[in-house]
């Protein structure tokens, strides 16, 4: 049980969070809804909070230290108010009744009181902010951090090399990317660090003390050709070529099979993920047809969602059938959509057959098209970069016929590939 002294004011932020998120009851939170937690609060704030720091806050985890002032900062901020100390000066707490007697005993004992109380608040605040001026002087030109891949191809490994200087603190952090959930705890005297990608991506790998991004890189692994995964967890199975089929971008009925043994929802990816130069990921138009293969048991919402993939960020676009759209979100970039609180009813597709998508994106809006009508626009703010590559999730199996990419109004061709031969 959390007995700290500020934790009847710390459930009240929780309580005011939790009324701005409408997510329900947190008594009813899971592991997937701290994690999409943490993500709104990074996107909110710019600060990390990871789901584990989240789960202890808010009692999920037995814990019985008090949560430190970084971590009740970004809270508040996120609750709406400029840090903690604004959210106590807004909530007022009922004085404790010790302290109402006192008062009507001896005003002047309790005013000789007050004053030393103010005393050891203003000294106790003038700590914190010490603390939080030694961060903040830091100079950070001084520390350095880069990332080498040991090897070539999938899972592959990343060595971090960084040096802190003078930096002391008992939160510091690799994130490999943009998942919260990936990261590394790294000690103040540490100079090396290791982790392991197993998709091809262009990453964005942060260095974080207090949960405050103060380096960070890019990462570049890719694929190169066409390569496909069945998403098991932790570790994900790579499907050999001699599995795929080779008129179509689709899986052997030995893979099929595998998937529809299994119990646990699954998720199939195809991936292609290179260097395609100086290709504006804002202005291109993305024309594919796909169906499923698989939609019984837990895989008759028959998800998928279409990655397209850049140097500065990423759009998803999802489908589902129209009775599961509750379940789906978008995400232009900076834009994030979730199915239970705006109407993505568009996105309701029956991919039971081979059914068109025409994406287009011109000057960052994006029009989605299903069989030459368009269901969908939006108009996104951040540049996603550079294409990098794109990716077709499917929940349980699907299959691909054609892909056809091409850039800017003259449409150059990027990608033409039909899957009768090897790319």
């Amino acid at each position: 049980m959390n007995t700290y002294p500020e934790h009847k004011l710390v459930k009240k932020c929780l309580l005011e969070i939790e009324e701005k998120l409408k997510w329900g009851n947190s008594d009813q939170w899971h592991n997937d809804v701290f994690i999409e937690l943490s993500e709104s609060i990074q996107q909110n704030t710019g600060i990390l909070l990871s789901p584990t720091t989240l789960k202890r806050v808010w009692g999920k985890v037995n814990y019985k230290s008090a949560p430190s002032i970084s971590t009740l900062n970004t809270l508040s901020q996120f609750a709406g108010y400029a840090n903690w100390r604004d959210f106590k000066n807004k909530n007022d707490v009922k004085k404790p009744s010790w302290v109402e007697k006192k008062i009507t005993h001896n005003l002047g004992v309790i005013m000789v009181s007050a004053s030393i109380m103010t005393v050891v608040f203003i000294s106790f605040y003038s700590m914190i902010g010490a603390k939080n001026d030694t961060i903040t002087d830091t100079d950070f030109s001084k520390i350095t951090f880069s990332s080498r891949p040991i090897t070539e191809g999938l899972p592959n490994s990343v060595v971090f090399d960084f040096d802190l200087n003078t930096i002391k603190s008992d939160s510091i952090y690799i994130q490999q990317f943009w998942d919260v959930t990936k990261t590394i705890k790294i000690r103040p005297e540490q100079k090396k660090a290791t982790g392991i990608y197993y998709f091809p991506g262009y990453f964005g790998a942060k260095l974080l003390v207090d949960g405050k991004i103060i380096k960070e890189h890019d990462l570049f692994i890719t694929s190169n050709s066409w390569m496909s995964t069945i998403d098991y967890k932790p570790i994900p199975k790579y499907v050999a070529n001699t599995d795929l089929l080779r008129d179509r971008l689709s899986f052997s009925n030995i893979i099929l099979n595998e998937i529809k043994s299994t119990i646990e929802p699954v998720v199939s990816t195809f991936h292609l993920v290179k260097d395609f130069g100086d290709v504006s990921g804002d202005n291109i138009r993305i024309k594919t047809s796909v169906r499923n293969l698989y939609r019984e048991k837990w895989a008759v919402c028959q998800k998928l969602r279409i990655v397209i993939l850049g140097t500065n960020g990423a759009l998803i676009v999802p489908f589902s059938i129209p009775g599961c759209v509750s379940d789906i979100n978008v995400m232009l970039n900076d834009v994030y959509l979730r199915g239970k609180e705006h109407d993505l009813s568009a996105f309701g597709v029956d991919f039971s057959d081979f059914r068109a998508i025409d994406i287009n994106i011109k000057e960052k809006k994006v029009a989605v098209f299903i069989d030459d009508k368009e269901i969908y626009s939006r108009q996104y703010n951040k540049s996603i970069g550079k294409f990098v590559g794109i990716r077709y999730r499917f929940l349980g199996a699907g299959e691909v016929s054609y892909l056809n990419i091409t850039e800017g109004p003259d449409e150059k061709t990027i990608i033409n590939h039909d899957f009768n031969v090897k790319n």
